[in-house]
């Protein structure tokens, strides 16, 4: 701390942290729709302050845990309540309850990350992060809203989504992190083109998509998990008929 703290990542984080705060106060508001629109925005910043400070160099033990902060408040103290009051508190203690739970997880979610962080391998994250999980939330709400103007049932759905979130941010099953794209580097040029269709299919219906979207990365861990083992078995298979065709191939020579 003698040293001083790197100012641009920082920025990010703080940026996150306003994003959430003001997620808090949109909801108390009856603002549901810009709560969960800042909580998207809050997940796009977290995004950016790790890359920057990868990009620069400008990592730091203090920008972890500054980070881990911003993220309990934009992802998990706004999420939980926005899906209390938004949809949970007719349902008194199932409610309260579901949005605690996911509370307290993805605090354990972020406080696992944080030991792991130098340790564990940088091509995955060991259970669902936390961001995803409060987009998922973000993204119900927001397609919710655009269905149904706002008007109509708040669907009990959404306390099994937050214990099902929950109890994925503290399994063992294997995220794809994407920390080793190297954007510095030389891509092909129908990368660029696919991003900007990508782009503009999310502008199209923004709501859809983006719900469509985080959810296919929801379950995307639990395909791989569930493929995994199937997908080695059928590897295995493979070299051993390559070796058993290699063998009798020598043999006949």
């Amino acid at each position: 701390m003698k040293k001083g703290i790197y100012i641009l990542p920082n920025l990010f984080t703080l940026g996150n942290m306003l994003c959430g705060f003001y997620a808090i106060i949109s909801t108390i508001e009856g603002r549901f729709q810009h709560a969960a629109i800042a909580i998207i925005v809050a997940a796009l910043s977290d995004g950016l302050d790790g890359r920057v400070a990868r990009l620069t160099g400008t990592c730091s033990r203090f920008g972890v845990e500054f980070d881990s902060l911003a993220d309990l408040v934009s992802f998990g103290v706004a999420p939980a309540l926005l899906i209390y009051i938004w949809a949970l508190r007719p349902y008194q203690r199932i409610g309260w309850l579901a949005g605690f739970l996911f509370l307290i997880c993805g605090a354990l979610r972020l406080a696992r990350f944080n030991i792991q962080i130098f340790s564990s391998e940088n091509k995955y994250f060991v259970g669902l992060p936390i961001p995803a999980a409060a987009t998922a939330i973000a993204s119900f709400v927001l397609l919710h809203q655009f269905l149904f103007s706002g008007d109509g049932n708040k669907p009990v759905i959404i306390a099994a989504l937050a214990y099902i979130l929950a109890f994925l941010m503290v399994s063992n099953i294997k995220y794809r992190s994407f920390k080793h794209w190297k954007f510095k580097e030389r891509k092909s040029f129908n990368l660029l083109v696919f991003i900007c269709l990508s782009v503009l299919v999310v502008l199209a219906q923004p709501q859809i998509m983006l719900f469509i979207l985080i959810y296919c990365y929801v379950l995307s861990g639990i395909g791989e998990m569930l493929f995994k083992p199937w997908h080695k078995r059928a590897h295995a298979k493979i070299r051993n008929y390559s070796a058993i065709f290699s063998f009798h191939k020598r043999d006949k020579k």
